[in-house]
């Protein structure tokens, strides 16, 4: 009996890494191709560079370089450091991301209409995560969307 427990048991651990696996790879890809789709939409040109230290948020530096009041502005970061780190939760200490001009990407009217619908695409990206933070996150993208 302990024996059928414990394969029970292996078996049950089994699916659920592989099913957070296979979740976070779709999360990975559905966040490639909002990428890929918006690459091209980006003003990268006076752009910055940052190297992530231990601690960061993709939202703590978006706070740090848009403004106190935009820390869901963090996609601007993640399109154009797309090369470097796909999910904006998952970034590590050494990393270095590209911080493009804010005012030049949202404020543009060559530029505004396509960053809009990224934001309403990656919010889309968020609803795949499945988590409260997600949802909330969502949420505030969505409001940005909007609010271009």
């Amino acid at each position: 009996m302990k024996k059928i427990a414990s394969l029970v048991f292996a078996a049950a651990l089994a699916f659920a890494l592989f099913s957070c696996a296979s979740s976070q790879q779709a999360v990975d890809n559905a966040f490639s191709t909002v990428y890929n789709a918006y690459t091209d939409a980006l003003i990268t040109d006076g752009a910055a560079n940052y190297i992530v230290k231990e601690g960061d948020t993709l939202s703590d530096i978006a706070r740090n370089f848009y403004g106190a009041d935009k820390p869901y502005y963090f996609p601007l970061i993640m399109l154009a450091s797309k090369d470097v780190v796909l999910d904006p939760d998952l970034i590590e200490p050494g990393m270095q991301l590209v911080i493009p001009d804010f005012e030049a990407n949202t404020t543009k009217e060559s530029t505004k209409p396509r960053i809009k619908s990224y934001f309403k695409d990656i919010a889309d990206v968020y609803r795949k995560k499945g988590t409260s933070v997600a949802r909330r996150t969502r949420q505030e993208l969505l409001k940005i969307s909007e609010s271009l």
